[in-house]
């Protein structure tokens, strides 16, 4: 497949890549994709619920009424989970989420969001995306210039770059990652793909 790579003013430079064959246009495999989504949303829970049991209750533990006699259901202390103030039984404890999944799968599972995107005609790829200094509005004229203002968005940079991040952080429905950190939500997740040349280079690299 192959594009024409456009200027941040969104106009065609005259340069065109091919997208790799070998991971935007394999056959995308559904399974692989909710394994590899199901892991990143479950490594995103801080996994830190707690609710107190009948022991961790504060309380006296004194039996509060005679066993028999009164009519009632017996009972011990006031610490009971049937009470008002008693604890919980089987309450939420603090555990890890995360479970592994195969290296081999998370690589198909991004080439198979990567394909989908290919098949959608939702990828579109910069010469390159830089700023002198953190100038949100510099962003938002960009996306204006694609065409892409109102739609979310998944820009991909080739390496850390803290202007082009800073200058999105306030925009809504846009972020912005780079090439080695892409993962099949966030591809998912978004309407379109803004792919730099150089980024394009390291996702090749990191997933061949």
């Amino acid at each position: 497949m192959e594009l024409s790579v456009k200027d941040i003013k969104g106009k065609e430079t005259g340069k065109k890549v091919t997208l790799p064959s070998e991971i935007f246009g394999v056959t995308p495999n559904d399974h692989v994709i909710y394994l590899d989504v199901k892991q990143y949303l479950a490594n995103q829970r801080q996994g830190t619920h707690k609710a107190k049991q009948r022991n961790e209750v504060s309380g006296t533990t004194k039996k509060f009424k005679k066993q028999k006699g009164t009519g009632g259901a017996r009972a011990g202390s006031m610490k009971s989970p049937v009470f008002v103030g008693g604890g919980r039984v089987f309450g939420p404890q603090p555990r890890d989420y995360s479970f592994k999944v195969n290296k081999k799968t998370k690589v198909l599972a991004r080439k198979s969001a990567l394909s989908y995107k290919a098949t959608e005609n939702a990828i579109s790829v910069l010469d390159d995306l830089n700023f002198n200094a953190p100038k949100t509005k510099e962003y938002i004229s960009v996306l204006n210039n694609l065409s892409l203002s109102d739609k979310k968005t998944l820009v991909v940079v080739e390496g850390i770059n803290n202007n082009v991040y800073l200058s999105s952080r306030n925009v809504q429905n846009t972020k912005v990652v780079i090439a080695s950190d892409i993962n099949t939500y966030d591809v998912l997740n978004a309407d379109n793909l803004i792919l730099t040349v150089g980024a394009l280079a390291k996702i090749q690299s990191v997933l061949n």
